[in-house]
C-alpha cells in the first residue's frame, strides 16, 4: 500500500507587477491558510518519506508556510516538470517515485493536481467535493493497492482526506463580494 498527499500552492497575489507566472508569490491569506494547513499536517501526525514540488515562487513560499505550521522543515525534490502539469504528466511523476518512499507529497499547481485525484480515485463523498472545487492550499490525501508507484492505476485509489483551509477556518474560504 502507497500514499499520496498532494497539496496544491496557496493563494497568490495577483496584485505584484511581475514578468512571468512562475515568479508570482503568496498574498497575505494564503501565508495563513498555508501555515494552518501544515498545523493540521502536524496534527495528523503526516510523515512523508519523499517529497517532490514545483520550483515557482508561489510553491516554495507555500511549503515554507506549511513548514513553519509543521514545526520542522522537509527538504522537497525541486521538479520543474511539476510546474503547471496535467494530470497525464503527474502520473508519469508518480510512476517514477522511489520504490523505498511509502508516503510521498507532491506539491503543484491545478488544474493537474485536482484532475489527478478525479482520474486515480473511486468515487465517493470526498471524490465529489474534489469535483467541485479544489481550492488553494487544499490537501487530497489517498491510499493506492500496490507496492510499487509504477503500478498505479486510474481509477484504483480511495481518498481518505480532502482538507481545505476553509474546513479549519472560515475566515480562509472565499472572498465574498
Amino acid at each position: 500500500m502507497k500514499t499520496l498527499t498532494l497539496l496544491r500552492h496557496a493563494k497568490s497575489s495577483w496584485d505584484d507587477p511581475i514578468s512571468r507566472d512562475f515568479d508570482r508569490p503568496l498574498n497575505a491569506k494564503g501565508r495563513r491558510a498555508a501555515v494552518m494547513i501544515g498545523r493540521q499536517l502536524k496534527s495528523l501526525d503526516l510523515r512523508f518519506d519523499h517529497i517532490v514540488a514545483s520550483p515557482a515562487v508561489r510553491v516554495i513560499e507555500t511549503l515554507d508556510e506549511v513548514w513553519s505550521g509543521y514545526g520542522r522543515k522537509l527538504e522537497p525534490v525541486w521538479d520543474k516538470a511539476m510546474y503547471l502539469a496535467s494530470a497525464a504528466s503527474l502520473l508519469d511523476l508518480v510512476h517514477a517515485l522511489p520504490e523505498a518512499a511509502d508516503h510521498v507529497l507532491m506539491v503543484g499547481h491545478n488544474p493537474g493536481l485536482e484532475d489527478l485525484v478525479l482520474d486515480l480515485t473511486l468515487d465517493g463523498e470526498l471524490r465529489e467535493r474534489v469535483e467541485d472545487k479544489y481550492p488553494t492550499a487544499t490537501v487530497a490525501q489517498m491510499t493506492l493497492p500496490v507496492d510499487r508507484w509504477a503500478d498505479a492505476r486510474a481509477h484504483s485509489a480511495t481518498l481518505i482526506a480532502f482538507i481545505r483551509p476553509r474546513d479549519l477556518d472560515p475566515t480562509l474560504g472565499p472572498d465574498t463580494p
